[in-house]
């Protein structure tokens, strides 16, 4: 990495730019959530595979939320070191509440697609309590793949910035990689597989227009949700890395790539308000699920009486 390339101006532009996409992110974001939660755990009359993933996925938000409040205050505030534990706490909650989301939405794409498009042969594979293990899974995974995050701060006893000045432990090789293969692309070729699958299997269904129509915004909407905050970000981790690593030593380049970082970090966050719009469809798919279900049933029902 060049020692000698001053990135002050990247800070000074982030300087107002994280407020104005924080503050609103999180106040929208709080409020969405907590309606989503009391939707999904009060107003519903009966649990269903998808309300409980739904209520996860808002969970997973407000951890990602939570953090919010202290990463503005460290934006213009150095903290002393007592507070380093403290720290690494919330910054592993960023990290937790994005990809327990990514997880948590890519588990919801499977199980519509076994249920649109296998609800005969894969239907035991569908089921609340199955729902549940897999949330508590989710849960379980990325505390444990986030213990890292306390070592990535050398120990200093002078004040420090928190959610800054990441140590090479942050970036090695074999860390970005897992991060990128693991808790990206995996779950991104899952989501796009079974979503591309998910949506042949209305277009070509018995249901009518409106539930095709449905059930399709539905899909779209994980998808809107889950590309859109997460695909830059990881482009952004990625070439940072090649910077931290020495690959990329050119200081315009590495301006240009510090900016795009912490821009496509920042917006990240908004992934707690996008779920807002799988929220709301959601609630119509509790709804529609066994009729959709069902016409998915008469279709293979069909064409097996028609073989034969």
């Amino acid at each position: 990495m060049n020692a000698n390339c001053v990135l002050n101006d990247t800070e000074n532009i982030m300087k107002s730019l994280e407020m104005a996409i924080y503050v609103p992110i999180f106040v929208f974001g709080l409020v969405l959530n907590i309606i989503a939660l009391v939707v999904f755990c009060t107003l519903l009359k009966k649990w269903t595979e998808s309300s409980i993933y739904m209520t996860n996925l808002a969970l997973m938000d407000l951890l990602l939320l939570l953090q919010l409040p202290f990463k503005m205050h460290a934006r213009d505030n150095k903290w002393s070191s007592d507070k380093a534990t403290f720290c690494c706490f919330l910054e592993s909650l960023y990290f937790m509440g994005m990809y327990g989301s990514i997880y948590t939405i890519t588990c919801i794409s499977i199980d519509r697609y076994i249920g649109i498009c296998h609800p005969f042969h894969f239907s035991g594979l569908r089921s609340k309590k199955i729902a549940r293990n897999v949330c508590i899974t989710i849960w379980f995974v990325v505390v444990f793949a986030t213990l890292p995050v306390y070592t990535f701060h050398e120990k200093v006893n002078t004040e420090f910035r928190c959610f800054h000045g990441f140590s090479d432990k942050g970036w090695h090789t074999a860390l970005i990689a897992c991060l990128e293969v693991f808790g990206f692309l995996l779950p991104t070729l899952v989501l796009v597989t079974c979503s591309a699958r998910s949506v042949h299997a209305l277009k070509e269904s018995n249901a009518s227009s409106s539930e095709k129509q449905a059930g399709i915004r539905i899909i779209y909407s994980s998808l809107c949700a889950f590309l859109v905050p997460f695909t830059p970000s990881h482009v952004a981790i990625f070439l940072q890395y090649l910077v931290r690593s020495g690959r990329i030593s050119d200081c315009e380049a590495m301006k240009s790539i510090a900016l795009f970082v912490q821009l496509t970090i920042c917006l990240s966050n908004v992934t707690s308000c996008l779920d807002a719009i799988c929220y709301y469809f959601v609630a119509k798919e509790v709804r529609a699920s066994r009729r959709v279900i069902r016409q998915s049933l008469s279709r293979i029902r069909n064409s097996s009486a028609s073989e034969v």
